[in-house]
């Protein structure tokens, strides 16, 4: 027994001895393969004890820029692939940049020179205005008569690939370039869209892109006339269009009843093309907009400066929607904000901030976009982020002309009393009477219709008030 009980002793203490052995050995090569891990000490040139201060702000490592300088010495000397001084110092001001907000941004030579494009009205694309949102590209607005329109871009889609390419995380720049290409050309775009539980892919045929600036057309008596951007033929248009519409009226022994002014899907442009339209419909010493800064003396207002002549006393509808930003923005809040014109369709995109474009070394180097101050409505009202919101929200919808069989004669008995009042209205608006045309317009474009109702509803207002006030 004593025998047997010695040897179950042995047998577990060389169990024991084994396991430990073992444990032993691959501890050993854990920390061998642990230790061909190199961790290199920050050495600095100046005492390490000063990034021990608290207040960021009074720091002199970072404040004499010694902190980035640290950064790109350590990547260009220690990171796998060999990398210029070019490269790093562009990215490193691409990444400085667009973590401000989404539309400040480091522009290279070749950028410059494209955005320089931009404003002259001709561009080759898509047709579409974007910004960035959450490292992905957010189209702002799809310019009307575009490729873009056409396909079915709406304000507010993400643009997630292109090609079958991913982009999300490229700066504007770089998602522009991918977008546009040779006219002719075609391009897949992946969306993403508000409601849609699917990404959609559109495929769109690149053009050279002329964006007329301003369109109009005439519904009876009414003018109509759409803005399409703010470049630099916009006020020019805008007043050779509107005094070409009223003498078209008069023509036809009528008169203008007033004015419908389109900026949907207007994403903006030049602020001086702003303030040219603004002075149009707003009486001289009124504020159109102000722009303030960081620093109190950067403050800048835009006063009207001539009397309003172009359509003096008659209404003005401005209809807006999520696609109308900047510039759009600007004339929506200045002639609501003096009560010139009432604004119409859904609330606005809100991007009310300056950006400043600041060559580098004349522009060889590239450019900082920066943005530098914010928009003020003549009420004192920040535009960024917040946009313009319509005194009549208008949804876009469709209406369909019911047939006269199909409305119930349940209440025959009050037909004659119905019939002489109907009689009565129709003959005091016999030339304003709803026509297969206007059914057209609300079906094509319910917004429109209801601007359009609208004038001549003032109008009617207006005729009627100034006859009692003669009395």
């Amino acid at each position: 027994m004593f025998k047997k009980k010695y040897k179950k002793i042995i047998m577990k203490s060389s169990k024991i001895f084994v396991t430990v052995v073992i444990a032993t050995f691959i501890g050993f090569v854990s920390a061998m393969s642990l230790s061909q891990i190199k961790i290199k000490k920050l050495e600095v040139n100046d005492d390490i004890t000063l990034l021990e201060d608290k207040n960021d702000k009074n720091n002199i490592y970072y404040k004499n820029g010694k902190f980035l300088s640290e950064i790109l010495y350590r990547i260009k000397n220690d990171y796998v692939d060999e990398k210029t001084d070019k490269d790093l110092h562009q990215a490193a001001a691409k990444g400085l940049l667009s973590s401000l907000d989404p539309h400040s941004g480091y522009l290279n030579y070749e950028d410059l020179k494209e955005m320089q494009t931009q404003t002259k009205g001709e561009f080759g694309g898509l047709g579409i205005e974007i910004t960035t949102e959450m490292q992905a590209v957010k189209i702002i607005a799809a310019i009307d008569d575009t490729p873009a329109q056409r396909a079915g871009l709406k304000s507010g889609d993400f643009i997630i690939k292109v090609d079958g390419e991913n982009i999300v995380g490229l700066s504007i720049s770089e998602s522009v370039k991918k977008l546009r290409g040779k006219p002719g050309s075609k391009v897949k775009v992946t969306l993403l869209r508000k409601d849609e539980k699917q990404p959609l892919i559109k495929e769109i045929t690149r053009e050279i892109i002329k964006v007329k600036a301003v369109k109009s057309k005439i519904f009876n008596d009414v003018m109509y006339l759409k803005i399409n951007t703010f470049s630099q033929q916009a006020s020019k248009g805008l007043f050779d269009e509107i005094n070409r519409m009223k003498k078209e009226i008069a023509k036809k022994n009528s008169r203008a009843r007033g004015l419908v002014l389109d900026l949907r899907n207007n994403p903006g442009g030049l602020l001086t093309e702003a303030v040219k339209v603004s002075d149009a419909f707003l009486d001289d010493g009124k504020l159109i907009v102000s722009i303030k800064g960081r620093n109190k003396d950067s403050k800048q207002e835009y006063i009207d400066k001539t009397k309003q002549q172009l359509i003096k006393d008659l209404p003005i509808a401005i209809i807006i929607n999520e696609g109308s930003a900047s510039a759009s923005e600007i004339v929506a809040g200045a002639l609501k904000d003096h009560k010139r014109a009432v604004i119409m369709g859904s609330k606005s995109f809100g991007k009310g901030s300056v950006q400043t474009i600041m060559p580098l070394k004349d522009g060889a180097l590239g450019a900082l976009r920066l943005t530098t101050s914010l928009y003020y409505t003549p009420n004192g009202t920040s535009i960024q982020a917040k946009g313009i919101e319509p005194d009549i929200e208008v949804k876009t919808a469709k209406l369909e002309l019911l047939d006269s069989k199909s409305v119930s004669s349940g209440e025959a008995e009050l037909r004659g009393h119905i019939e002489n009042k109907i009689q009565q209205a129709l003959k005091s608006s016999e030339n304003n009477k709803l026509t297969d045309e206007n059914i057209k317009i609300y079906n094509e474009d319910y917004q429109l219709a209801r601007a359009v109702d609208l004038i001549r509803g003032l109008s009617v207002f207006n005729d009627i008030s100034s006859k009692d006030s003669k009395k």
